[in-house]
């Protein structure tokens, strides 16, 4: 059995959270999959971050305490899960890029087919995942080696290497 991260976890700063939630679990509902892949989002000063203007009805999540999930769609057709981090106020997230299903053999790489396949919508928006037996994130002990590279699919803000993957041997 596996332990909850701790709220503590996610008030870390951002590049950090990033970086140590490869290897962690995702757990929703019934299904557990190793996080493979993230992105970090840090607040005003991060042209890509979708809170660098300020706080709107589709954002407020990300202005919520640490651990809260922020859930949004892209192309009028794909949801997205980040996970809020730092400090309450301070819009900042980790966006969940892929992870491997437990139990099944199948990698699902991309933040929209993840969402997809495990049934994540705008109804798991703005949800605490602390300690949520259904929707949490979950600590193995495992660490992995990765590398850090652009972020995915952004115009602005794409020189910074906070796009962290698992490295495949």
């Amino acid at each position: 059995m596996y332990d909850f991260l701790e709220r503590e976890f996610f008030e870390q700063p951002t590049l950090e959270v990033s970086k140590n939630l490869l290897g962690k679990i995702l757990l929703f509902n019934q299904l557990q999959g190793i996080i493979t892949e993230t992105e970090a989002y840090i607040g005003y000063d991060d042209p890509a971050c979708h809170a660098a203007k300020g706080k709107t009805k589709r954002n407020q999540a990300m202005f919520e305490r640490a651990g809260f999930s922020y859930v949004y769609m892209i192309y009028g057709m794909y949801f997205c899960l980040n996970i809020v981090t730092e400090k309450k106020d301070f819009p900042a997230a980790v966006l969940i890029r892929g992870i491997k299903l437990i139990n099944v053999n199948k990698i699902l790489n991309g933040p929209g087919k993840l969402c997809k396949e495990l049934g994540i919508n705008k109804e798991h928006n703005q949800l605490d995942m602390i300690n949520n037996q259904q929707f949490s994130i979950l600590n193995n002990n495992v660490k992995f080696p990765f590398e850090a590279t652009p972020r995915i699919g952004i115009t602005k803000g794409k020189e910074n290497l906070w796009r962290f993957i698992v490295k495949v041997k």
